[in-house]
């Protein structure tokens, strides 16, 4: 099985919060786990975000960016390019999605799948989550 995450499942992964078990428990048994580049920038965000407003000591900020940056190489990271955003583009006209939340699903579209070999999406929004089932994927949320 094929995972594609977006930031806020693969935040999922470094902070416990609702569904990080679930999250975890599906990376454990994927034979691949991808996500865009545009993760990165969005987790470091989210993550300075949680620091400033003091819901990660210091401390565990650089224990959690240390360990995002350990396991981004092991990622399948999809790249931004200029196909890809044409397609996310017709997606967010078509499912009403925010920018970054098309350029995930675009991205997982480019990742591909089929029967034999599904790609699961997991992600924590709902309007992006109902894109996704609507484009055909099988969807992981809590």
């Amino acid at each position: 099985m094929k995972l594609y995450l977006d930031t806020s499942a693969l935040l999922k992964l470094y902070v416990d919060e609702e569904g990080s078990a679930r999250v975890r428990a599906r990376v454990a048994v994927a034979d691949l786990v991808a996500t865009s580049l545009i993760a990165y920038v969005e987790a470091r965000a989210a993550l300075a975000r949680r620091r400033h407003a003091g819901d990660l000591s210091p401390a565990d900020h650089r224990r959690v960016v240390r360990d995002l940056d350990d396991d981004w190489e092991r990622y399948v990271r999809l790249e931004v390019t200029e196909r890809l955003v044409h397609d996310a583009a017709g997606l967010a006209d078509r499912h009403r999605l925010r920018a970054y939340d098309a350029l995930h699903l675009a991205s997982a579209r480019a990742l591909g799948g089929d029967r034999a070999d599904p790609t699961v999406f997991a992600s924590w929004d709902d309007a992006l989550d109902a894109a996704a089932a609507r484009e055909g994927f099988r969807v992981l949320r809590g």
